[in-house]
């Protein structure tokens, strides 16, 4: 999904050839080693060309984590029929990218305070009807705060927001800490 943007036109090719050379180095050399003149060298477009459309690097991985460039299946929410199962299951990967990838994780809460359409394009990933909450809607009737006209929406900020914490106070998650924060978003389990 690209954001919204606003001056000058973005050509086609070169913007695909950006997403394309910043996903590639980040799988080489990881976020603390991704230069904007890395990028702008393996696209094939000058450096001005980035920093007119993005402006410095946390916004461009958000666009490339947005179109699903970077982490390839790696945060998509599972589905195996037990939302409960499937939302730790998620959480706890979560836990393990951010424990690995520490730097990138701050950059994207950065990007997204910094660029109020980063952090709507993040926010509607996350909690989107195809995503967590859409999950949540699916699953009515299936857990305690998962009843008829439940908040939904609500919930799934509640999650998010929990993993945006735990990023920035750098806590590593522990084993049951996905356990432990579903039962006090979405109630203990039933049954």
């Amino acid at each position: 999904m690209a954001l919204p943007r606003t001056g000058p036109v973005r050509s086609e090719p070169a913007r695909v050839a950006i997403l394309d050379a910043t996903a590639a180095l980040f799988a080489e050399v990881g976020y603390d080693h991704l230069t904007i003149e890395g990028i702008a060298a393996r696209a094939g477009v000058g450096k001005q060309t980035i920093y007119r459309w993005w402006g410095s690097k946390g916004p461009l991985v958000a666009e490339c984590l947005l179109e699903g460039r970077l982490l390839p299946g790696r945060l998509t929410l599972p589905d195996t029929g037990d939302v409960r199962a499937d939302m730790a299951a998620w959480l706890t990967t979560v836990f393990r990218v951010m424990e690995a990838e520490q730097r990138l994780v701050l950059s994207l809460i950065a990007a997204a305070a910094e660029h109020p359409e980063v952090g709507a394009g993040l926010r509607d990933s996350l909690t989107g009807s195809a995503s967590i909450s859409g999950r949540l809607d699916a699953a009515i009737g299936t857990t305690a705060n998962l009843q008829p006209g439940a908040l939904t929406g609500e919930l799934a900020e509640a999650l998010i927001g929990a993993v945006v914490l735990r990023a920035l106070s750098r806590e590593p998650a522990g084993p049951v800490d996905a356990e432990r924060l579903l039962d006090a978003v979405l109630g203990a389990p039933t049954g």
